[in-house]
């Protein structure tokens, strides 16, 4: 029996282009800005920290979220094929099981250099893990319920990066009470933020069977859903900062959200035709809002 050439054998391997794709790179800022907010909201010297913060920031952006990219892209492999055939896995760049293979590779991955944080922030590597790939993984598949998939994302996404950033720089401790009201609110506004994605695979997921918002209330009920569920949380924390005694923050969240209600006019006139410029442009001041809040609460929190 002949065996198979170099050439073959390398051909059935992914390009560097390929996996970087497969790891969405796009899709990391979210929780590494998340992580950061946490790092600021903290109240600790952040420079004498500086080591621990890059490899916090690495670890929530390019290995768990990259992670869970990639998981969702191997057990999402044949809906891509209707809703993004040119992925790297439905295209064929990604062969065999390479997409399986670059998934739990990065699972342990993230696990080691999670430990290296402390016990604290690997626990929470650990539970980020299990719902990525609760989220796309048989038998639970989350996403196959766009309630309970979109609230594992926005936890995962935001409240969980969060709460970790903070912890980390006080010793994988809790953090304050403030701190983790915030984390909750900004990761349900956040499961607003996730519906958005949906928009573009409402196709593919009828034929499918996943029941993503679009799929269960219809194109204009999902997005009014997606809206609300963006809105409410940050009136919650406008209130919140003007009851701490925070008014100028208060105020700048506010005008924040006053952005995006101009943007969700547009949004709810065409939701399929602008959920992508939605999605770019709402949460670019979504997460300005984060970062406010999280300078206000750092003053409320007595330093070292």
């Amino acid at each position: 029996m002949s065996q198979p050439s170099l050439s073959a054998t390398v051909a059935n391997r992914p390009d560097g282009s390929a996996l970087l794709e497969l790891l969405k790179p796009i899709t990391w800022f979210p929780p590494m800005w998340a992580f950061t907010c946490g790092v600021v909201s903290s109240g600790q010297p952040i420079l004498e920290q500086w080591f621990l913060v890059l490899v916090g920031i690495i670890l929530a952006g390019p290995l768990l979220c990259g992670m869970s990219q990639a998981v969702n892209d191997w057990f999402d492999r044949h809906v891509d094929a209707i809703n993004e055939p040119h992925r790297p896995i439905p295209s064929g760049r990604m062969p065999g099981t390479w997409g399986l293979r670059v998934a739990i590779a990065w699972s342990l991955l993230s696990l080691a250099v999670a430990a290296l944080l402390g016990p604290w922030v690997l626990g929470a590597a650990a539970l980020g893990l299990v719902m990525a790939w609760a989220y796309s993984a048989p038998p639970l598949r989350l996403k196959r319920n766009g309630w309970w998939g979109n609230s594992a994302v926005a936890l995962s996404y935001e409240g969980l990066a969060w709460v970790t950033g903070a912890a980390v720089m006080i010793g994988g401790q809790l953090p304050d009470w403030r701190i983790l009201l915030l984390a909750f609110l900004y990761s349900a506004g956040a499961h607003g933020i996730m519906t958005l994605n949906d928009f573009k695979a409402i196709e593919g997921d009828q034929r499918m069977g996943i029941r993503s918002l679009p799929v269960q209330l219809g194109v204009q009920g999902a997005a009014w859903a997606a809206c609300l569920f963006m809105a409410l949380p940050q009136v919650g924390v406008i209130a919140l900062l003007a009851h701490w005694e925070r008014p100028w923050h208060a105020l700048a969240v506010a005008l924040v959200l006053g952005i995006q209600f101009l943007m969700m006019v547009r949004f709810l006139r065409a939701p399929v035709a602008q959920a992508t410029w939605f999605s770019a442009s709402a949460v670019s001041v979504y997460v300005t809002g984060m970062m406010i809040s999280a300078f206000a609460v750092r003053a409320l929190i007595p330093g070292p």
